[in-house]
């Protein structure tokens, strides 16, 4: 009808919203700063049940297939098979699709790069390149004085940049960060050498031994670490709620 307001426009996010939302995402967004972490908060964080199946499953194939037949082939279409299985049942299920989707992208990509040049090893060249990228990344935020974890953190907390003014949350997401560093240096040092050798076989086992079980541990460690930071602030922030509520109600009830 003449004179109907027209429809607002979808608005595209931001480059901070963006930011902000995979923050909230990502692993070290499933605690709230401040949080003491659990064991299901570590499983949420690696996606669930599910999500540990279809983080492990593709590469246990490659290994047990590669192992048995040491034959390039079939030991590079399993973990597509397994990978397009998991969409089906994301489907299905009516389960949110694009995690299943990424890894079928990344398997994919690892898959036709050893099928085009013949060598097992090159399946696990993009995961070598993506540790060596984290470091660049990680590296360029601390020299920058503005550490990854803390950026994720302030996000999570609402204050962007209030923590570089604070010497120790400062000091403790310098930290993390650092040890995040440690953790794709430790990877790229162990598997490089491997992947240099030629040996596919012992590349297989070891990416399996430090990616979900090193990725949780950091994970518990960085929480942890932002606990002993920003826990203060929690409980300043209750304890004023309690204070300052005329009902009296008990304080540490809800979530900040």
């Amino acid at each position: 009808m003449a004179g109907d307001p027209e429809p607002e426009q979808p608005r595209n996010p931001t480059l901070s919203e963006a930011f902000a939302a995979a923050a909230r995402r990502s692993g070290i967004g499933q605690v709230a700063p401040g949080e003491t972490p659990t064991a299901n908060s570590l499983l949420r964080a690696m996606g669930g049940i599910r999500g540990l199946i279809e983080s492990i499953l593709p590469g246990l194939a490659f290994l047990v297939i590669y192992t048995v037949t040491r034959d390039l082939t079939p030991s590079v279409i399993a973990p597509l098979v397994v990978a397009v299985v998991f969409i089906i049942v994301r489907l299905v299920t009516r389960s949110p699709v694009m995690p299943a989707v990424v890894g079928l992208v990344g398997v994919g990509i690892s898959a036709a790069l050893a099928l085009v040049t013949g060598k097992a090893e090159d399946n696990f060249l993009p995961g070598l390149i993506i540790n060596a990228v984290s470091i660049v990344v990680l590296l360029v935020s601390i020299v920058a004085r503005w550490p990854l974890i803390g950026l994720i953190v302030g996000v999570l907390t609402g204050d962007a940049v209030g923590w570089r003014t604070d010497a120790a949350k400062f000091r403790v997401v310098l930290i993390a960060t650092w040890c995040w560093v440690g953790l794709f240096a430790i990877r790229l040092g162990v598997e490089g050498p491997l992947y240099l050798a030629g040996n596919a076989e012992a590349l297989a086992s070891v990416k399996l031994l430090l990616g979900v079980p090193l990725y949780a541990a950091m994970l518990w460690v960085t929480w942890l670490l932002v606990r002993a930071a920003f826990g203060h602030q929690k409980s300043a922030s209750t304890d004023t709620s309690a204070s300052t509520d005329p009902a009296g109600g008990l304080p540490g009830t809800g979530r900040d």
